[in-house]
């Protein structure tokens, strides 16, 4: 059985979700890009949630968004239905898109991680070794300049969508948000910070593929990849899944951190115990998403929230 989660309105978070058995299905083409972004456009709109930052790798999507209205799992589970029937449609593929692993929702606490994950998400195909810089990767993304002031468009994908259905519409945009941790003045520097994170990562993964006599497979080379392959390299199993992160040299944010979530685990556990031995007045900490949307549960800040 998982952690409870706590779902709090206005909490940025980095998500990942990974496709099964690292197939290549989100292999980058104007036609998986243009279903990528749409969907994550209309999904957005749709719930109320801000995005930040995008990057569309061939085995997994990365996002960092904020969950204005606290309606995340109902956003994702809009966004990862329509994104799973449209690839099944574009790619002919028969059985599930998505890996049975639970989505990583990552919630960030401050604005340095913030700027480390966003970071984290654009240098994704250059960690990969797949190409030299950020900017080159082909797939759906976000670029540095674009960071708090770009526009997501998309029209919508021939495949799976129905025309007649109003919930489709024809074409669709979405500016990007700039994140709350930054103030509406600090744009420049939030994008100056983010470029500089990126320009390390960049460095660290060329260093890497130096010292392992490889080189960058190139944007065109990515492009051509049947996307029914499979990633073959090792993985590492059993690391860790983070709930939270702060980012470095946060000093205790940490451990405060740390301590409210497992207050919150721990409240939110009692009160499950007593609504299972039938006491339905028990009243839940804030956060508390499952069972207050479809039981009915009561919830109330105990100073708990990270």
């Amino acid at each position: 059985m998982s952690h409870p989660r706590e779902i709090a309105p206005g909490a940025t978070y980095m998500i990942t979700r990974r496709v099964l058995r690292r197939h290549l299905l989100f292999r980058p083409d104007a036609a998986i890009s243009q279903l990528l972004v749409y969907a994550l456009v209309v999904s957005a709109r749709r719930f109320g949630i801000e995005v930040h930052a995008f990057c569309a790798m061939s085995t997994h999507l990365h996002l960092v968004v904020t969950d204005v209205n606290g309606v995340l799992p109902r956003f994702l589970q809009f966004f990862h239905r329509i994104v799973a029937l449209g690839t099944k449609v574009l790619r002919a593929w028969e059985g599930p898109v998505w890996d049975h692993e639970a989505t990583s929702v990552v919630r960030l606490l401050t604005r340095a991680a913030v700027v480390e994950k966003v970071a984290y998400v654009l240098a994704n195909p250059v960690a990969a070794g797949l190409v030299r810089h950020a900017c080159e990767w082909p797939g759906a993304k976000v670029d540095v300049s674009e960071l708090g002031c770009g526009v997501l468009r998309a029209a919508r994908p021939v495949a799976y969508l129905d025309p007649e259905n109003p919930q489709w519409p024809e074409e669709v945009s979405l500016p990007l948000a700039l994140p709350p941790a930054v103030a509406q003045d600090g744009v420049d520097d939030f994008r100056h910070e983010v470029a500089a994170e990126l320009n390390v990562r960049e460095a660290q993964a060329h260093s890497a593929l130096q010292q392992q006599g490889r080189r960058f497979l190139g944007a065109e080379r990515v492009s051509k990849i049947s996307p029914y392959e499979r990633v073959t390299s090792s993985e590492a199993l059993g690391e860790r899944n983070p709930t939270f992160a702060v980012g470095r040299d946060q000093g205790d944010v940490r451990r405060i951190a740390g301590t409210a979530v497992r207050a919150f685990r721990a409240s939110y556990r009692a009160a499950l115990e007593r609504w299972r031995a039938g006491v339905r007045s028990v009243v839940f900490p804030a956060g508390t998403w499952w069972m207050c949307t479809f039981h009915g549960a009561s919830a109330r800040d105990f100073g708990l929230t990270v």
